[in-house]
């Protein structure tokens, strides 16, 4: 089984699609899911979904690691026409996974209590992005 989830973001930080997720999978048995972002400036992410301290703090450390490149630290970059955030979220993408593999038991992802799938936007402006998935 295959299919597509589309994601609206409107600028950096992590989205979460679980439900449309869980809702796919369900009924459908026992496998692995994969799923695959198809952009270069974004990533996928298993993370806590409970506090939203975990999002704020996940945002605060990569903008410290990442900077814009704006930044007097990131001078370096030569990719920058397309705006400050552009080259940052690429390196963001090459630190972050791109893909996740998830067990999934009687049609639910096998995933813990606090774990949520999450699109994380690296961009500032808003995106659709596509994540595809696939069930074997």
């Amino acid at each position: 089984m295959q299919t597509c989830f589309t994601i609206a973001t409107s600028g950096p930080g992590l989205y979460e699609f679980t439900r449309d997720v869980l809702a796919w999978t369900a009924g459908q048995g026992d496998g692995l899911l994969t799923l695959f972002v198809r952009h270069t400036s974004c990533s996928l992410l298993i993370q806590e979904n409970a506090d939203p301290d975990v999002k704020r703090d996940l945002d605060a450390w990569l903008a410290r690691l990442v900077p814009p490149a704006s930044d007097p630290s990131m001078a370096w970059l030569r990719h920058t026409a397309e705006g400050p955030d552009d080259m940052p979220a690429h390196i963001k993408a090459a630190l972050l996974p791109v893909s996740l593999s998830i067990p999934v038991a009687g049609g639910r992802p096998v995933l813990g209590t606090w774990q949520g799938l999450y699109l994380y936007e690296h961009r500032t402006a808003p995106h659709r992005r596509e994540v595809a998935a696939h069930l074997a």
